[in-house]
């Protein structure tokens, strides 16, 4: 579900480091909404990604 349907933005995965040096996995989310938007000319809920959303990739549907 983490994933943007504009620009597929997804998970990714990386290793968390403590003060002390001890590691562990971790991951990264990116922030995604569920918009109502115009896709092919009708309403459509579609997850997106907020730089998608304010870069205006994607036309709201009101």
């Amino acid at each position: 579900m983490a994933q943007c349907d504009v620009c597929n933005k997804g998970v990714s995965f990386g290793i968390k480091v403590s003060h002390s040096n001890r590691r562990s996995n971790r991951t990264w989310r990116p922030n995604v909404r569920k918009v109502k938007a115009i896709v092919n000319g009708t309403p459509k809920k579609i997850n997106v990604c907020t730089r998608c959303l304010r870069s205006n990739k994607v036309t709201r549907a009101i």
